[in-house]
């Protein structure tokens, strides 16, 4: 396994709307329509030492508005994922 991926994996284990995706995976915008969850890939093309991260969100979600309500339950006390674990629409 390549290091990179390995460590960004560990970093992000523990944070409950960042989803690091299995080798040879790519992010799509579909699969986070409406949550407030980041899923991301790290991919290096041709086999270089580069790493090149992909990551899919939804803007409106993930934006201001999810980030305001994340932070009022961390503020406040209430489990970060409160009113954030269920799509806005489907």
């Amino acid at each position: 396994m390549w290091i990179c991926r390995r460590s960004t994996k560990s970093r992000f284990r523990d944070e409950p709307f960042v989803d690091v995706l299995p080798a040879g995976s790519v992010p799509e915008t579909r699969s986070v329509r409406g949550t407030n969850i980041c899923r991301m890939a790290v991919v290096r093309p041709q086999n270089r030492d580069t790493a090149v991260v992909l990551v899919a969100e939804d803007n409106l979600t993930k934006g201001a508005s999810g980030q305001a309500i994340q932070c009022m339950n961390i503020m406040f006390g209430f489990a970060e994922t409160a009113g954030l674990d269920v799509p806005a629409f489907l």
